[in-house]
């Protein structure tokens, strides 16, 4: 059957492609931007770590080509490599406004991604009603009316629920459903002689074609609706007047099978998006931390259908011009041994990079960060990541 969460998000995806953006209202001029990427992107093929003597052997035809060869990585420093469908991203880390941190997990271990999401947006081992981001802000003093932020889409994350009112607007545009939705869909109808034919048909006419369900072409209607919404969400940070948190999501990141063009397309839409930010920001980009992270990482073998399943260690990416960027950080545990043999070994805390965008840049007190994030009393901001 169709995972709940699964279903949940096609479902709501309706407006914009799946993209979503949700604002809030903070004191000060720091601006800050939480992405999520549903779906537990893999880690290890955004950020390939190439020089690892055991990589090329356990990741097989998903290793890339070796920097500067045609089609090859994206050099990040002699021992890693971004994905070539980002050069965008590429050109922010070589501007020093991106770091990128390896080998990172949130504290739980779940392979499950509505457990997971859950658990990233909520910031505690259990599921809650309110966001971690939310209940920091709901910490600082009453800044008034203008502290009501705007869910820009059909739905506020949970990241971003809580005592501090969000609204909606659901921007026009061009309407479309994830084509992951779309697979498991006619996969659970498949079977039935009378809904089965007649689904397969009502997909073929809205132009969801055999490749395009087996993710080998891009899906009909509006692809860009991420890039849409992040440029929109970069020239209303911008403002004088306007917000000064969002919250952006992006969906389909689970690639199960053919990951090799799934993926890329997904990562050249991100791409695009955030650029699309941070031109939207303009100068506020220089007072901007933005955190793009995923609920779980993926297996670091390759199954049996040219895809990856759900894992543990993944990437993080910080980015903005408040950012001390320009190289790869954490602590790289190598490929030798992986978690439960089959994932990588996380080595850093999700919440040690939110926890350094809290209080480090929004310069929220003890007090925030804590509530934002109880029962992590053990984990520290991570050191280094902003500018100065």
């Amino acid at each position: 059957m169709i995972a709940r969460r699964s279903l949940l998000l096609g479902l709501s995806a309706l407006s914009m492609g799946g993209a979503r953006v949700a604002f809030a209202q903070a004191p000060g001029e720091a601006r800050l931007v939480v992405v999520l990427l549903r779906g537990a992107l893999d880690g290890l093929a955004a950020v390939q770590p190439y020089a690892d003597p055991a990589f090329a052997g356990l990741r097989g035809l998903l290793a890339g080509g070796a920097p500067g060869t045609e089609g090859g990585l994206l050099d990040l420093g002699g021992r890693f490599g971004l994905h070539p469908a980002m050069p965008k991203l590429h050109a922010m880390y070589r501007g020093g406004d991106a770091l990128i941190v390896h080998a990172v997990a949130g504290h739980w271990r779940s392979r499950s991604h509505f457990d997971a999401q859950d658990f990233l947006e909520s910031g505690a081992g259990q599921r809650l009603n309110s966001g971690w981001l939310n209940r920091a802000l709901s910490a600082m003093p009453d800044a008034g009316p203008a502290r009501r932020g705007l869910a820009v889409g059909v739905d506020v994350p949970l990241l971003l629920r809580g005592p501090v009112r969000v609204g909606s607007y659901a921007p026009p545009g061009n309407s479309s459903v994830e084509t992951d939705t779309m697979s498991q869909l006619l996969a659970l109808h498949r079977a039935d002689p009378a809904l089965g034919p007649a689904f397969a048909e009502g997909l073929r006419a809205r132009g969801f074609s055999a490749a395009v369900l087996a993710g080998q072409a891009p899906g009909p209607g509006n692809r860009n609706g991420f890039v849409a919404l992040s440029g929109a969400a970069g020239r209303l940070l911008a403002a004088a007047d306007g917000p000064r948190v969002a919250a952006l999501e992006i969906g389909g990141w689970d690639t199960h099978a053919a990951q090799l063009p799934r993926l890329a397309a997904v990562l050249a839409e991100l791409d695009t998006g955030l650029d699309a930010l941070r031109e939207g920001l303009g100068d506020a980009w220089r007072r901007t931390a933005i955190l793009v992270a995923t609920e779980f990482g993926r297996t670091v073998r390759v199954n049996g259908t040219n895809g990856t399943d759900h894992g543990t260690g993944g990437v993080a990416f910080l980015l903005g011009g408040a950012i001390a960027g320009g190289r790869v950080a954490g602590d790289w545990p190598g490929l030798s041994e992986l978690f439960e043999n089959r994932d990588l070994v996380p080595t850093t805390d999700l919440r040690a990079l939110a926890k350094a965008l809290l209080g480090g840049h929004l310069r929220l007190p003890v007090t925030a960060v804590a509530q934002a994030f109880p029962g992590s009393e053990s984990v520290g901001a991570m050191r280094g990541v902003l500018r100065g």
